[in-house]
């Protein structure tokens, strides 16, 4: 088997292997990047491109149907699911051309194609025509679709969403497992293209909310427009001929219903791509998944024995934050860390920042209302405001005058701490949120920030205004809070 040596080895040319390279470059031109499958991020891919081409189509047909409220007559909608799924196809492979296009700039010989494969601390099999001695080493395998065993049986009527940008047609109708955002996402898009839908998940939770009263709101606003029980009573799945079917008790009664669907959709989450490694042979300390323990601000991995390794970890591998603009930063992290090793540097690690394209759009901005009360609420540190979209006025023009925003802010020192946001366009105020965040301001320094009329920002405002309201500032209140301490 022939022989590469280099400094710095990255398994993985997605978003964040990607990322790796051009900081490891930096430091050294003896850098590889190896590849298993098909060169292409999995956001341009099966993610993020995709999804919204799914939805940009959905949000059309959507439009024109609700046209009416508006006083504008549109007759005879008509979805060609046939078009629709070209189209996606066609710029879908558009974006994934671009990545291409840019895997040029990286020279052939430093491009190695096979599934990598722990030898040793040090050594890579490279499928069976390669063997790599790396100094250092960035395992960025990104993550693949996993579902409960349960679902197996539904045979090839079990779909994933890498699936569902391979189809060429839309189904008939679809059940979505996992209320989370593939699975809300692609789920409400379906529904809106016309496929008969229902949601079904286990728990309770819904999308990225863990503040009560904001998934509360949400859950009621999606049930007015396609079947959704976050904590659904799912008896049996079964598969018959081209269809599967689910046997549930139907929400808010004791009725059974056994319902036939085209296809079942398991949007159930992901699994990082690191038990096809062989880990056993890096002499790395791994949790209980399976996945290398880590730093999250150098994203060096330790050894079994405690030791800090040669080995980092970055992107959708290490399952913290599945996210592109995070595997974004944290390649370009460990990169840079593998490129200076033994010396290393912490890398900035910016405010969490989530986002769902649903219609109200989700967000959450800061560690979330959860995160938060165990942080600060032994000592009743934690203040909260709101505000509900359905009186605010430029969503009531708009006829998008659903959802409630939740924002948090620090006692004492009224510093501005995160938000839950449920209501329409607020991608755009959950940016807001994050850069003031990010810029540790108060609520009343935020307040002091120029609003214009009529924006929908002027709820965000109405959401500041009540926090800022329940806000009880003044040093009393700081040593207090200064004296509980996190987790008191």
């Amino acid at each position: 088997m022939p022989q590469r040596e280099v400094d710095i080895a990255i398994i993985g040319a997605g978003t964040a292997g990607l990322s790796a390279w051009h900081a490891a470059r930096k430091h050294s031109d003896r850098v590889v990047l190896i590849e298993g499958g098909e060169y292409g991020t999995t956001c341009a891919r099966v993610g993020c491109m995709p999804s919204k081409l799914l939805i940009a189509a959905a949000e059309a047909a959507h439009l024109a149907r609700d046209a009416g409220g508006f006083g504008i007559k549109v007759s005879g909608v008509e979805v060609d699911g046939a078009a629709v799924m070209a189209r996606l196809k066609q710029e879908r492979d558009g974006f994934v051309g671009q990545v291409l296009k840019s895997m040029q700039r990286i020279p052939e010989q430093d491009r190695i194609t096979g599934h990598a494969r722990f030898e040793d601390p040090h050594t890579l099999a490279v499928g069976d025509h390669t063997r790599v001695t790396a100094h250092t080493i960035i395992i960025a395998t990104g993550s693949r679709p996993t579902w409960p065993d349960m679902f197996d049986v539904a045979g090839d009527r079990l779909v994933t969403n890498d699936d569902v940008f391979e189809w060429d047609n839309l189904p008939r109708s679809v059940a979505v497992f996992g209320p989370g955002v593939v699975g809300l996402e692609l789920g409400q898009a379906l529904h809106r293209l016309g496929v008969r839908l229902r949601v079904f998940g286990v728990g309770g939770a819904l999308g990225p909310f863990k503040d009560v009263a904001v998934r509360d709101n949400a859950e009621a606003t999606f049930n007015e427009e396609f079947y959704i029980d976050p904590d659904a009573k799912v008896e049996r799945i079964e598969h018959d001929g081209d269809a599967v079917l689910v046997t549930f008790v139907e929400r808010g009664s004791e009725r059974t219903f056994t319902e036939r669907f085209d296809y079942l959709l398991a949007a159930t989450g992901r699994r990082p791509n690191v038990d096809r490694l062989g880990l056993e042979n890096a002499g790395l300390a791994l949790d209980d998944e399976g996945v290398p323990r880590f730093n999250r601000f150098t994203l060096q991995c330790r050894n079994a024995d405690d030791d800090p390794s040669h080995v980092f970890i970055a992107g959708d591998a290490n399952q913290e934050l599945p996210l592109l603009h995070e595997a974004n930063s944290e390649g370009r992290i460990a990169g840079d860390n593998a490129g200076r090793f033994p010396e290393l540097r912490a890398g900035r690690r910016n405010v969490p920042l989530a986002i769902v394209f649903t219609e109200p759009q989700m967000a959450t901005v800061g560690d979330g209302y959860a995160e938060l009360e165990k942080h600060l609420g032994g000592c009743d540190c934690l203040a909260v405001g709101e505000a509900s979209f359905e009186d605010q006025g430029r969503a009531v023009v708009m006829r998008q005058n659903r959802g409630l925003m939740r924002l948090y802010g620090e006692h004492g020192s009224g510093q501005f701490l995160g938000a839950e946001l449920f209501g329409p366009r607020v991608e755009h105020m959950a940016h807001l949120l994050a850069w003031a965040l990010e810029q540790k301001l108060t609520v009343g320094q935020m307040l002091a920030m120029p609003w214009y009329h009529p924006v929908l920002e002027e709820g965000l405002r109405s959401g500041l205004r009540d926090l800022n309201a329940s806000l009880q500032l003044g040093p009393a209140i700081t040593e207090r809070c200064m004296e509980c301490g996190p987790g008191d």
